[in-house]
């Protein structure tokens, strides 16, 4: 697959995937900018440096039915199989004429996954850093895809946690 350009903000549907039931579920990736400015001393110090930009590509997940694909956006995924991954690549995908986007919604309530997997689903500071806090609750994130410009939902960080702290995972044992 040729090689993606996030840069201008637009989204991509990267692929089409079998799954269960006779769905497809499609992925998308988007470089989101959720509009918040920089916090720390680097990150102010080096604004106009892409490097240290808040953006980040985001992905999101739908699942469909193939006969709805194709008629939405015009290719055939009938013949998926489940496992089976049809790269696409289809750069602005619309749905009657109006443009989609990922949009991210912030929460203190996670699902049950994200729950009993919140070493992986919580919030942190970079890849390995601190879990960001909201009123010393873990903060989870969905990207969703939407129809029209993205509403995001951003808690303010009041607090971190240790990443070695593994009070929640012991008291979910």
């Amino acid at each position: 697959m040729e090689t993606l350009n996030l840069n201008d903000g637009k989204i991509v549907l990267l692929s089409a995937k079998g799954v269960k039931g006779g769905k497809v579920q499609l992925t998308f990736v988007q470089q989101v900018e959720t509009g918040k400015a920089p916090t720390s001393l680097v990150g102010l110090l080096n604004a106009s440096d892409p490097r240290f930009s808040q953006s980040k590509p985001r992905y999101a997940w739908l699942a469909a039915q193939p006969e709805d694909i194709k008629a939405q956006f015009g290719f055939d995924v009938s013949d998926l199989q489940e496992g089976q991954i049809l790269e696409v690549g289809m750069h602005n995908p619309t749905i009657s004429g109006r443009e989609l986007n990922i949009q991210i919604t912030e929460s203190t309530e996670g699902d049950e996954w994200q729950v009993a997997n919140f070493d992986r689903a919580a919030k942190r500071a970079g890849k390995d850093g601190d879990y960001i806090m909201h009123n010393g609750m873990y903060i989870y994130q969905r990207a969703t895809v939407v129809l029209g410009e993205p509403k995001h939902t951003l808690l303010e960080a009041t607090g971190r946690q240790e990443a070695g702290n593994n009070a929640i995972k012991e008291a979910l044992s």
